[in-house]
C-alpha cells in the first residue's frame, strides 16, 4: 500500500438506503433481484472536506436498510471524533475493533461491508483534499483507461444482450450459466460463435455446481473457448475440488466471496485461480483490495475487480484497477440500474472496449443526483 499521510478527523457520517423498481428481475443461480438496492454514504471532516462511499447491499433482500442502521448505530461511534493518520489506518483499526461484535451476532459480512464503504469514502476524501483523481493519488503512473467487460447477461437472453452491449462499446461479455445442474453447454457454444474477431466470452456459475457438474459442463463447453469460468463451485468448497477443476482447460476465476487478507493469501497460495476478483464494497474497500491486487500481480495472477451495485462502487473499482495495473478487466453490469447509471453510466465512460476514467478529484462523485432522491427508503446520520 502507498504511504499516504494526510490525517483527518471525521465529524459527520450520512447514509442513504435506496431502492429502484425494475421491469425485468435480475436472476442468478441463488436468487432473483426484484429491485436494485444500494447504500451510499458520505463522511465529512472537521474542516468540511467530504468523501463518498458505497456499501454492498444486494443480498439479503432487506440488506440495504440493515447496513445503514448498522453503520450509524454500531460503527459510527468508533469513527467519529478520532484522528486517523490515513484511510488504511482506519480500515485496520475498525476491522480489529468490530471483530468481537461480528462474532457475537454472527454477521461478519455486514460489518466488513460497512467498513469497506467507510474506507472508500475516506480515500475519496483524501484524494479530493489532494486535488487528484483517486487512481493518481494511489499511483502516479495510474492509467487513464482500463479494459471493460459487460456482465449480468442471462444465458437465455445472451444474443440480444451481447448485441446491445457491443453497440454500447463493449468488446468482452460474461454470461450467467449456473441455473441448472445439467446446464446446456450448447447455449454458451452458440454465444461464442456469434463473437466478432478480438471479442472474448466469459461465464459465471455463481457457485451453483458440484465439482462433478462443473467438470461435465466445462468438458462439454470446450469448443466455446471461454476466457474463464467464474465460481463454478462454492468458494468454500474443498481445496481439492478447486485444484481438480484447475486441471481442465478453462481458467478459474473467483474472489467476490472471499474476505480478509488471510482468505486471499490462501486462495493465491493454493494456485487454482487464474483471475482474482475481490469486491471493493463487500470487503476491504480501497485499502484491502489494493493490497490484494498488488499481491496477486506479484504472484502472476490477473486482478479483475468484481462489482455489482451502484455508481460509487463502480467508480472505485475503476480507479483501483487503473492504479493497480496488470491486464485485468473492469466488470460493468449491463442490466438496467439507475443507481449506477445516474453516477457512472457506461454511456459516458465506455468507448472502444475501455472505461475512460474521470479526471475529477477523488472518484468524481459530487452527490446523490436529484433524480434518485425519490428512491431513498432510509436516511440517517451521526455526528
Amino acid at each position: 500500500m502507498p504511504e499516504i499521510e494526510m490525517p483527518y478527523r471525521v465529524a459527520r457520517i450520512q447514509a442513504w438506503a435506496l431502492r429502484v423498481p425494475i421491469r425485468t428481475p435480475v436472476a442468478t443461480s441463488f436468487g432473483v433481484m426484484h429491485n436494485r438496492p444500494a447504500v451510499f454514504l458520505r463522511i465529512e471532516d472537521a474542516e468540511g472536506a467530504a468523501g463518498w462511499g458505497e456499501v454492498f447491499a444486494n443480498w439479503p433482500a432487506a440488506g440495504a436498510e440493515h447496513r445503514v442502521n448498522l453503520l450509524i448505530d454500531d460503527v459510527a461511534g468508533l469513527v467519529l471524533g478520532r484522528e486517523w493518520s490515513s484511510p488504511t489506518d482506519m480500515f485496520h483499526e475498525l476491522s480489529r475493533a468490530t471483530h468481537i461484535r461480528a462474532l457475537q451476532c454472527g454477521e461478519p459480512g455486514p460489518f466488513r461491508q460497512v467498513i469497506a464503504g467507510l474506507d472508500i469514502a475516506a480515500w475519496d476524501m483524501t484524494a479530493r483534499r489532494g486535488g487528484l483523481p483517486l487512481a493518481k493519488l494511489v499511483s502516479s503512473g495510474a492509467r487513464d483507461l482500463v479494459p471493460v467487460y459487460a456482465s449480468g447477461i442471462h444465458i437465455d437472453a445472451a444474443g440480444a444482450m451481447i448485441a446491445a452491449a457491443r453497440a454500447a462499446g463493449f468488446r468482452a461479455f460474461k454470461v450467467k450459466v449456473g441455473f441448472d445442474p445439467g446446464a446446456d453447454p450448447g447455449k454458451v457454444i452458440e454465444c461464442s460463435r456469434q463473437l466478432l474477431p478480438q471479442e472474448a466470452l466469459y461465464a459465471d456459475a455463481n457457485q451453483a455446481w458440484t465439482r462433478e457438474e462443473a467438470r461435465r459442463f466445462l468438458k462439454s463447453a470446450a469448443e466455446a473457448r471461454l476466457g474463464w469460468i467464474e465460481e463454478p463451485i462454492a468458494c468454500d468448497a474443498p481445496d481439492g475440488d478447486w485444484l481438480d477443476l484447475a486441471g481442465l482447460d478453462v481458467p478459474l476465476a473467483a474472489g467476490e466471496n472471499i474476505a480478509g487478507a488471510d482468505g486471499f493469501d490462501h486462495a493465491l497460495s493454493l494456485g487454482a485461480l487464474r483471475f482474482v476478483q475481490p469486491d471493493v464494497c463487500k470487503w476491504g474497500g480501497v485499502s484491502g483490495n489494493l493490497a490484494v491486487a498488488q499481491d496477486a500481480l506479484r504472484r502472476g495472477f490477473v486482478y479483475c475487480p468484481h462489482f455489482l451495485g451502484g455508481g460509487i462502487g463502480l467508480m472505485a473499482s475503476a480507479h483501483l484497477l487503473a492504479a493497480a495495473g496488470g491486464s485485468g478487466l473492469l466488470e460493468v453490469d449491463v442490466n438496467p440500474n439507475p443507481l449506477r447509471d445516474a453516477l457512472a453510466s457506461s454511456g459516458d465512460f465506455v468507448r472502444d472496449g475501455n472505461w475512460h476514467l474521470s479526471r475529477e478529484p477523488g472518484l468524481g462523485i459530487s452527490g446523490i443526483p436529484a433524480e434518485l432522491r425519490d428512491h431513498v427508503t432510509l436516511t440517517r446520520e451521526a455526528g
